[in-house]
């Protein structure tokens, strides 16, 4: 069985969709972020969110976010 898209939310200042689906025997829960590719069978109401709030801008952001907590962790 397929899992059953339950509820998408936005969390964090860059756009992140947490997913949460139901399953066979609870609840699966998982994050994508917008450095991601999304499957091609992902389901197609998170496909269309991320294409709606995954702006360059946002990819961007997220990006050089990453980038700056890299440099925190690992100073030369």
């Amino acid at each position: 069985m397929a899992n059953t898209l339950n509820k998408i939310e936005i969390v964090t200042d860059f756009l992140h969709l947490q997913i949460r689906e139901i399953t066979d025997v609870g609840y699966h829960r998982r994050v994508l972020t917008p450095d991601m590719t999304l499957a091609d069978d992902e389901h197609q109401e998170v496909k269309d969110k991320a294409e709606e709030l995954w702006t360059d801008e946002v990819k961007t952001a997220w990006t050089t976010f990453q980038a700056e907590q890299e440099a925190k962790r690992n100073p030369e």
